[in-house]
């Protein structure tokens, strides 16, 4: 059965040594220092990637998930004994549970910097010991969500709604076994139409797409013969690769194969030269053959910029396979959040803490984003005090209570979610290259964050 929140590929006890070491111990200390009260974190990008005017939020669902499962194993407590921590502090681990609670941006959500994506409020050592967690789900499914919207506002021109035109054809250059699963899941958020990855599919409902491959049709003493051999197996659904060899022939070819064996030619794939040249040749050539509802599908090394030149000029292609500029987003491959503390109670009262380290800042307090809507479009932000009132839609909402989920959606709800975002961006921040000068979205800082 789909699992759009499926947690990933290591135990619930293995997934608790998933931490630095710093995390543990300072754990450890707090514990004999008996610093362990509530106290609030916050996940926040400083600045926004280079080549992003915005961020797509995602992994929040995967990241619930493994907080409700996290605990500590026999395995891993025999381990931390021998990395030198104390009984007291293992018998400490032993009953750990996540207990706290998470307000976060629903994934799908539009982020900016400064703005927390998810705010934890726990005991200290509960939310000290999620950091590592928390920044290895979040920022890198929401860097792969980012590249892949834009990339699906590429393949509309720069509108939403044209997911459909975009296949994930990543996983044999994602960074291993788990980042090519969350990359297909980030893409699904984005409105792709669908993944290779076949594993990925089945995990978590997704549509499986795919064609041939060239040494597909090397095995074949000839072109012609390969494409009917295929088409053969595969009667409905023969996409067919033409440029093993010269597209021209390789396209005639195809046609040819689909009247010898009577089963219909579904459409062609491009995968090298000028995309954009062999799409109007491979059109043409399919049209005069009376194949008007063939498709075209091109691939190699796309990406956002491509792909927005081949719509702005036209050229009559139905779907883009992207690859490697998807799954490892390699124009801008990192999304820099970090988890800061920003409130702990003392005495009874919270106490607003802040860092004040050059470059580094942090505000104090738990905080709120408020987003103002205007005819459908986004018109600015405002990060606030928790409980402070402001005009606009809150964008933190409840994720999880005393350590239970209760924000489970589907990637269909998601999906939705984002195609709204997307349409609501200003349309001067949906281009695929931003002009230098552009005014960036508008993100304000509640007054009295800053006078504290």
């Amino acid at each position: 059965m789909a699992d759009a929140n499926d947690p990933g590929l290591l135990s619930a006890p293995q997934t608790a040594l998933l931490v630095d070491l710093y995390e543990l111990t300072m754990s450890a200390s707090y514990h004999h220092e008996r610093l362990d009260a509530p106290a609030v974190f916050e996940l926040f990008v400083r600045r926004l990637p280079p080549n992003r005017d915005w961020l797509l939020v995602a992994g929040l669902g995967p990241a619930l998930r493994l907080l409700r499962e996290m605990r500590f194993g026999e395995a891993e407590l025999s381990y931390l004994r021998a990395c030198g921590f104390d009984d007291s502090f293992l018998e400490r681990l032993s009953t750990l549970r996540f207990t706290g609670d998470v307000d976060a941006m629903p994934e799908g959500t539009l982020a900016f910097a400064d703005e927390p994506l998810l705010r934890v409020t726990a005991p200290r050592i509960e939310g000290q010991l999620v950091e590592t967690l928390l920044l290895n789900q979040v920022n890198f499914q929401t860097m792969i969500a980012t590249k892949a919207a834009r990339v699906t506002l590429a393949a509309g021109g720069g509108k939403p709604g044209r997911g459909e035109r975009v296949i994930d054809f990543s996983p044999r250059r994602d960074h291993g076994i788990d980042a090519a699963m969350k990359v297909a899941r980030s893409a699904a958020i984005a409105g792709c139409a669908g993944t290779s990855n076949v594993a990925a599919a089945m995990r978590y409902g997704l549509r499986p797409l795919g064609t041939m491959a060239h040494s597909y049709v090397l095995s074949f003493q000839g072109e012609r013969e390969a494409f009917e051999a295929y088409l053969r197996c595969f009667p409905e659904s023969s996409v067919l690769l033409v440029d093993t060899y010269d597209v021209e022939q390789g396209v005639r070819n195809a046609i040819a194969a689909a009247r010898t064996t009577g089963f219909p030619l579904r459409g062609v794939r491009i995968d090298s030269g000028d995309l954009e040249q062999l799409a109007w040749l491979a059109r043409g050539l399919l049209d005069e053959a009376g194949l008007e509802d063939a498709t075209i599908t091109v691939s190699g090394d796309l990406e956002e910029v491509q792909i927005a030149h081949l719509v702005g000029a036209g050229a009559p292609i139905d779907r883009f396979g992207v690859g490697t500029d998807l799954g490892t987003s390699r124009d801008s491959p990192t999304v820099n959040g970090v988890y800061k503390l920003v409130a702990d109670r003392s005495g009874g009262a919270w106490r607003g803490v802040r860092k004040l380290s050059a470059h580094k800042q942090t505000l104090p307090g738990a905080k709120q984003v408020w987003r103002r809507i205007e005819e459908g479009e986004m018109q600015g932000d405002l990060v606030a005090p928790e409980g402070e009132p402001a005009p606009g839609e809150p964008l933190l909402l409840p994720a999880m209570r005393a350590g239970e989920v209760v924000l489970e959606e589907s990637l269909e709800q998601i999906a939705t979610r984002a195609s709204a975002g997307l349409a609501s961006v200003p349309a001067r921040l949906r281009r695929a290259e931003t002009p230098q000068g552009t005014e960036p979205y508008p993100v304000e800082i509640s007054p009295s964050l800053t006078a504290a």
